[in-house]
């Protein structure tokens, strides 16, 4: 029998796009020959999933899981919201959250083991058994020494209260009741499912995205019909204020709690420091919403079978 070496099965890998061990497994059953290997991929319906590849997974599900001081979310993505609502989907999109808790990253997320094979490969697999692109796009981790980390999962899929469209976490961090920090930290998960808050603080919102906030208010400025003829200090006062209202709506502990728009978060936190017996803080927080920032691609039919027939 043929050697199966490391640079054939990576050569094969290159060729299909199919899981390391499954190109192993091809090379093993034709002897090492690589176009057979090539051929046997395709005749188990493996190599498909390399040509999906370049198509946009832009639907999908976001799961969570938790542990004693720390929580995980990941979103896994799908072509159309038919294969989220695929059962083998939704539990590869759940046992890869259990994972994301051990894994000190993405990367090793994606290098852990998930029964059998690496979980890229395995999300190769899904592919090839689904018949859409499939990519395990991203995922977080939040911890605490003292505390609690809490979640909230919106749209939820039926029976699965760990998946979702979307997932956040939120770290607290206290002495206090775990009970109490519990029943806050979700109040302030579903705050930051509904209001999307950019940062915890001011000085977390990236500087890039500061700037361009305010080069819109300086252009709105410029056209506001009351700032027409004033002195430069004024225009400068407009900004400012502007500029507060922008920061009171993206910093989270500045926003209008949502469970009682008549407080700040940040009121919210004092408030239930009460109920826990002891201070509260907002260590961090997550939010995760399916398909946010992937480019949609909108096919042109007519233009696509053109192509096809020469006709373009």
């Amino acid at each position: 029998m043929a050697e199966i070496t490391a640079a054939l099965v990576k050569d094969l890998r290159e060729k299909t796009g199919v899981g390391m061990m499954d190109c192993k497994k091809a090379l093993a059953e034709t002897d090492g020959n690589l176009e057979a290997a090539v051929d046997w991929l395709r005749a188990k319906g493996l190599s498909k999933a390399a040509k999906k590849a370049d198509r946009a997974a832009a639907e999908g599900i976001v799961a969570i899981a938790l542990a004693a001081d720390h929580g995980t979310v990941v979103e896994l993505n799908s072509e159309t919201d038919f294969v989220a609502r695929n059962a083998d989907f939704q539990k590869a999109a759940g046992s890869f959250a259990k994972l994301a808790l051990q894994a000190a990253d993405h990367q090793a997320l994606l290098d852990s083991v998930h029964e059998g094979q690496k979980v890229s490969d395995a999300v190769t697999q899904l592919i090839a058994t689904i018949g859409e692109n499939i990519t395990l796009r991203r995922s977080a981790k939040l911890s605490v020494q003292n505390g609690v980390v809490a979640a909230y999962v919106h749209a939820k899929v039926d029976g699965a209260d760990h998946l979702g469209r979307i997932a956040v976490l939120v770290a607290l961090d206290s002495t206090g009741d775990k009970g109490a920090l519990e029943s806050f930290g979700k109040k302030v998960a579903m705050h930051i499912a509904s209001a999307n808050p950019l940062a915890l603080s001011e000085t977390e919102i990236p500087a890039e995205r500061v700037e361009r906030e305010k080069t819109v208010l300086l252009e709105q400025i410029k056209e506001d019909p009351k700032a027409q003829g004033k002195p430069q200090q004024v225009l400068d006062k407009m900004l400012e204020g502007r500029m507060r209202k922008f920061f009171e709506e993206s910093v989270l502990t500045k926003q209008a709690f949502v469970l009682n728009p008549d407080q700040t978060v940040e009121a919210a936190v004092k408030e239930a420091e009460k109920a826990a017996g002891a201070p509260i803080k907002i260590a961090g927080f997550v939010r995760f919403a399916v398909g946010e920032g992937v480019e949609k691609r909108q096919d042109d039919f007519a233009a696509e079978v053109a192509a096809m027939t020469g006709n373009s």
